[in-house]
């Protein structure tokens, strides 16, 4: 099973890979200014360490308990070699657990996140269980009318938001993130992905150090590549169907 797992890993992954290269050669951008986040969620921490061993460096997880247990248990030689981003949309009061396992959270939309992830991420500093900030991203909401409410802060929103980031000793604001609308064309995803670009530019102007743009999933990385996104968050192109819960 686990041959069999591996092979089908290693030409899903191949095949992703590819795509981003062909999304470069028409956007004359390099594949290697690209993060590829390998969003694992439902899937379990032994095809974590599978993609390690195929050069996967960032994997995404959004449901708290089952990461929080996953990456926990996974060894500790496979743990430093991989950055975890938590990508979906965090409660408060999931904020201290997230804080102690994460290397970055994308999903900052609110100041009472901010407050609640520095003070988990303080903890675990003191504590001893990580050491240096947390990096986040914002949120933003792309939508308008109908399609609003992906999750996200409005964009009006991201400028006393990214003030309350960079307030905190022990978050580092690296950026911005977002999720496409429903319901839109091909040249709607990347109209919205191209406003997601031009906030994180705005965002540079007074925080020089937000450089990431994460947007693209598996159904949409070309455009976020063309929009000069910098993180793709990938999940079913490379995990495939998600496995049967419990």
């Amino acid at each position: 099973m686990t041959a069999t797992r591996e092979q089908e890993l290693s030409g899903r992954l191949a095949d992703v890979r590819h795509r981003i290269e062909a999304a470069c050669a028409v956007s004359g951008r390099r594949p290697e200014d690209l993060t590829l986040v390998a969003v694992t969620k439902f899937f379990p921490a032994a095809d974590v360490e599978l993609l390690a061993g195929m050069g996967v460096t960032d994997v995404g997880e959004s449901r708290d308990q089952e990461a929080g247990d996953k990456i926990g248990a996974m060894p500790s030689d496979v743990r430093s070699r991989i950055r975890v981003h938590f990508v979906g949309q965090l409660q408060t009061n999931k904020t201290k657990r997230v804080a102690r396992y994460t290397d970055v959270v994308q999903s900052v939309d609110r100041a009472r996140l901010v407050r609640a992830l520095a003070a988990g991420r303080a903890a675990a500093v003191e504590d001893e269980v990580v050491s240096g900030p947390l990096e986040v991203l914002l949120q933003v909401d792309l939508g308008e009318g109908e399609q609003a409410g992906r999750g996200g802060a409005a964009p009006a929103e991201l400028g006393q938001l990214a003030e309350a980031v960079a307030g905190s000793e022990q978050l580092r604001l690296r950026g911005v993130m977002a999720i496409a609308p429903l319901d839109l064309d091909d040249d709607g995803v990347r109209r919205a992905f191209d406003r997601l670009h031009g906030l994180g530019e705005q965002l540079r102007h007074t925080h020089p150090d937000a450089t990431w743009v994460s947007a693209g999933m598996s159904g949409d990385l070309e455009a976020a590549v063309a929009a000069g996104a910098t993180h793709l968050r990938v999940g079913s192109a490379i995990l495939g169907s998600r496995p049967p819960q419990r």
